[in-house]
């Protein structure tokens, strides 16, 4: 028999995956400053798939919480101005420490939302990112890297370093294709086209990415 129809949908607040109902997207740091040093990857692929989620995010009404450091200071520019055009309105926290959950407004935005399933992506790796991943595993979260959407000051000595120990920790690493995926579930659902209308958008972009870099 031909199969058409969506499974039932489970409880999307107690779901152990991750649901429109459950999670929060929060991004640290996605600053020119920090962009400069990276290179255990690329801007384009950081942007790429931080961009992939903060659009499934804002389709599926995920809260999104958005910090910089150094802004007030007059230190650093804020969230790249490419990112920030995709985010809209999303308000920055801005900060003075390196540890975003130190900051009393943006942990208060965390709280806020309710959820326990906190999806990071931010800049670096082994800093802005690993820090408040700890912190937020400490204190009961479930906290998701988003692996495909950081990067360090190098590839193994720092940004794998800090991944070994955020996972050593408890933190659940996943990349931005299996983020909108697993939000979306069941290609049968009324909501999947904007799962395709993703798709349609980012495997042409990665595909250029790709090419670029000699990968196809």
């Amino acid at each position: 028999m031909a199969k058409t129809s969506q499974q039932p949908v489970r409880d999307q607040a107690s779901d152990h995956l991750l649901t429109p109902q459950n999670c929060l997207l929060t991004l640290i740091d996605l600053q020119k400053t920090q962009y400069a040093t990276i290179t255990s990857t690329n801007r384009q692929r950081i942007n790429l798939n931080v961009e992939a989620v903060a659009r499934i995010a804002d389709a599926y009404d995920i809260p999104v919480v958005l910090s910089t450091v150094g802004v007030d200071m007059g230190v650093n520019p804020g969230t790249a101005p490419d990112l920030k055009a995709v985010l809209g309105d999303i308000p920055e926290i801005d900060r003075t420490g390196v540890n975003a959950w130190e900051d009393k407004d943006y942990r208060s935005a965390i709280e806020a939302t309710g959820r326990r399933k906190v999806v990071v992506a931010g800049l670096w790796t082994e800093a802005c990112l690993a820090e408040p991943t700890l912190d937020m595993l400490e204190e009961g979260y479930e906290v998701y890297p988003l692996v495909d959407g950081i990067g360090g000051i190098s590839t193994t000595t720092s940004h794998e370093a800090a991944l070994r120990r955020v996972e050593a920790a408890g933190a659940r690493p996943i990349t931005a294709i299996a983020f909108a995926s697993e939000i979306m579930r069941d290609w049968a659902r009324p909501v999947s086209d904007k799962l395709r209308e993703l798709f349609g958008w980012y495997f042409p972009k990665k595909a250029e990415l790709d090419k670029a870099e000699g990968i196809i």
